[in-house]
């Protein structure tokens, strides 16, 4: 009787300890799992792509989704632009990547630059979006400005791939994190958090 009891209590404290890990840890332990694996739940062809900003900073538009360039973690701060042949390219580590014929410009005084262009024929470009195989509980979050906290988060994934014909590559990799809510399910997908959500990748290959 004995045996079965410390047999019982074992177990019980394992599971305690793997629910606080799973709690008081899950963020990390996601990003952890993620480096192995993400879900893929859309992939398409990118048919248009623009810029909002000054050069540095800004938005990305990909197919209508907009994906800030704003204080990447880590630091990362590619510049946009175009270039003397009027190509609208990302520039990062002293490589410069261009997408194609910039296809419309608008600068109106006093405001920011907005650049756009659909990818040139030949050229392959997609935009994935994945998310966590992992999420986590948040029972100690609170929201009493609302009312409403959301019970589980995960992280949400934004890939940009273009391969142009020449076979120049570009990757974007953007993190954000999903909330869901009791009664309403997971929302956005483009929440932040301070040092770990924004622009995390940049791979240029010339």
């Amino acid at each position: 009787m004995r045996r079965i009891l410390i047999t019982f209590a074992v177990l019980v404290a394992g599971i305690a300890a793997v629910l606080a890990t799973w709690i008081f840890g899950g963020r990390q332990l996601s990003l952890f799992i993620d480096r192995f694996g993400t879900i893929e739940t859309i992939s398409a062809a990118i048919n248009f792509i623009a810029y909002e900003g000054n050069g540095t900073g800004g938005i990305f538009i990909v197919n209508g989704v907009g994906l800030s360039l704003n204080d990447p973690t880590p630091k990362i701060s590619p510049s946009i632009g175009s270039t003397k042949n009027d190509q609208f390219a990302l520039a990062s580590g002293g490589k410069v990547f261009a997408f194609g014929p910039v296809v419309s410009t608008s600068t109106p005084e006093n405001a920011e630059v907005r650049l756009a262009t659909v990818p040139p024929a030949g050229d392959n470009a997609s935009l994935a979006i994945r998310r966590s195989v992992l999420s986590w509980p948040t029972p100690f979050d609170l929201n009493f400005m609302t009312g409403q906290s959301p019970s589980w988060k995960r992280h949400m994934y934004y890939q940009l791939r273009w391969k142009k014909a020449s076979g120049e590559t570009l990757e974007m990799l953007w993190r954000y994190e999903q909330y869901f809510y009791p009664g309403n399910g997971w929302g956005s997908g483009f929440m932040t958090r301070e040092g770990s959500t924004g622009l995390i990748r940049v791979d240029l290959h010339l």
